[in-house]
């Protein structure tokens, strides 16, 4: 097998987290088929305990600890040199030190980095290909945020929002390839940086369909009688935040005006003090951490996804579907997941048509339980992680071209490479 180095902003585990599922699945498919050289961060004291698992696919591995307290107070010093947040944020002198004792001592001429801000480590090597995994234009998602944040929070998105797309596309042109997670954010990078049109690719997050199947002797965590509409995610994560609070304010009244019974159910970790209070609202519980999300998806009578700001793929989407389950989604989760409206997911197309779509399922079991079979079948069909990631094999095994720059094919055997 030959070396490669993967770096990767957090501890790629566990493999069921929704914003760590890519980055295992990377870091699985990558060590099948290369000695892996793993720097990473660990920002979550609950997540030294993965390390050993982890560690034990690598041939090398550094895992430095992050408080982000202090993370984000070191950050605002890149407001002195006009850089990124992002950029200090994640600045370490021991993972500088690691990577380039690593990639002193090894015959190292592939390396794949996951998430923009990981990119200051793979400077200083010419003669290696490099992949860039930036799954969402970061710097959207900043500059959503300071459209919807009051003053001064908007002016500080807004500097973020403007510095990290400066850095972004910087990390486009230095790459071999800058890749996304959905043709839609690849499609939008590649008119925020023209110059680096033929360098931008996209590769679709998959599901662990053995893992999240409908099949499964899930114990029931919900009270009988009571349909619950279940939405799943990080719930420190604002965009979660922000969709479970205007669920539970403006649409989820609506619902229990009919269906008295309903309930309102949000399970994810570190819920932040405004999704606490939501657990006032009559008919909605707040679960905090659970030791497995499946049971509330699979006893839930709907999925909901009523996001308002978001960015690439939702895996809270793709792993219900998975599960059998009818997932209600907004325009915005459902960007860049193949399923037909109305037959694999249900759209609310307008916020106000959330509340009836809800009402509409609630009442026809019968076309849930189709609808959910349905979707089923078609993340089983187009969502397979090794098929996903053939893309990534490709440009990782392209030749090279004379003097050494690698050849990027112009036609990969995958439908998910989608060059200008």
């Amino acid at each position: 097998m030959e070396d490669l180095l993967l770096l990767v902003h957090r501890i790629p585990y566990p493999p069921n987290k929704g914003d760590k599922i890519r980055s295992w699945h990377l870091l699985r498919h990558l060590a099948a088929r290369y000695r892996v050289h793993l720097a990473t961060f660990v920002d979550d004291a609950d997540d030294w305990q993965y390390v050993p698992h982890v560690r034990q696919l690598c041939a090398s591995s550094h895992f430095a600890p992050l408080n982000p307290r202090r993370a984000r107070l070191r950050s605002l010093r890149a407001v002195l040199a006009n850089r990124a947040l992002s950029l200090d944020y994640y600045s370490d002198r021991s993972m500088r030190g690691w990577v380039r004792r690593t990639m002193g001592g090894a015959a190292i001429e592939r390396v794949v980095v996951f998430s923009s801000p990981m990119a200051q480590y793979a400077q200083g090597w010419p003669g290696a290909r490099r992949i860039v995994d930036l799954c969402d234009v970061d710097s959207e998602k900043w500059r959503a945020y300071a459209e919807k944040k009051p003053w001064p929070a908007s002016l500080l998105y807004g500097y973020e929002a403007s510095r990290l797309l400066r850095y972004e596309r910087k990390v486009a042109a230095d790459s071999d390839a800058a890749l996304f997670v959905s043709a839609p954010e690849a499609e939008l990078f590649r008119a925020l940086a023209p110059e680096s049109a033929e360098r931008i690719g996209w590769f679709g997050n998959g599901v662990d369909t053995a893992f999240f199947s409908p099949d499964g002797d899930y114990a029931n965590p919900f009270a009988p009688g009571k349909p619950a509409l279940v939405f799943c995610g990080a719930m420190d994560y604002w965009p979660n935040v922000d969709a479970v609070q205007w669920f539970a304010r403006d649409v989820f009244p609506a619902v229990r005006a009919r269906v008295p019974q309903a309930s309102f159910v949000i399970v994810g970790a570190r819920p932040a003090p405004e999704v606490q209070q939501l657990a006032q609202l009559p008919g909605v519980t707040v679960t905090g951490t659970v030791p497995d999300v499946r049971p509330y998806v699979a006893h839930a009578a709907l999925s909901v996804a009523p996001l308002r700001v978001a960015r690439g793929i939702q895996n809270k989407v793709l792993e219900a579907m998975a599960m059998a389950k009818t997932v209600v989604v907004s325009p915005q989760a459902l960007e860049g997941i193949d399923a037909a409206a109305g037959s694999e997911v249900l759209l609310a197309e307008r916020d106000t048509d959330m509340a009836a779509t809800i009402l509409a399922a609630l009442a026809d079991e019968p076309s849930r339980a189709a609808i959910g079979r349905a979707a089923r079948l078609r993340v089983e069909a187009s969502y397979g992680w090794d098929a996903r990631l053939a893309a990534l094999d490709a440009l990782l095994e392209a030749p090279r071209q004379p003097g050494g720059a690698p050849a990027i094919p112009a036609g990969i055997p995958s439908p998910s490479w989608n060059r200008a």
